[in-house]
């Protein structure tokens, strides 16, 4: 991770030692999001949703639908790009919106 993330929130398949002290040695603290009770159907997690709008932001890249890069370098930065691009387009729209 480059040492830049200190907090990953992850669901309950990451419960137990092994994760908790395999996170511990990079650096990284786990905080398990769990429902509050055990319920049917679709039940929203919190914080679950920033990570899935991400994924289907980036998704929209076709660059970013295979793994064609050789080096982490090069898929890092078009990563950087697209959402660039993405944050670029909102603010802009929210500009637009404004005028």
């Amino acid at each position: 991770t480059g040492e830049k993330v200190e907090l990953a929130y992850v669901d309950q398949g990451y419960t137990g030692e092994q994760p908790a002290e395999a996170a511990q040695t990079e650096g990284i603290r786990l905080e398990v999001v769990k429902l509050q009770e055990a319920k049917k159907g679709f039940v929203l997690l919190p914080r679950r949703w920033v990570v899935e709008r991400s994924f289907a932001w980036s998704a929209r890249f076709r660059r970013l639908a295979r793994d064609y890069e050789r080096l982490t370098t090069s898929l890092a930065g078009i990563h950087w790009l697209a959402f660039a691009v993405l944050m670029l387009s909102s603010l802009f729209s929210r500009v637009h919106n404004t005028l």
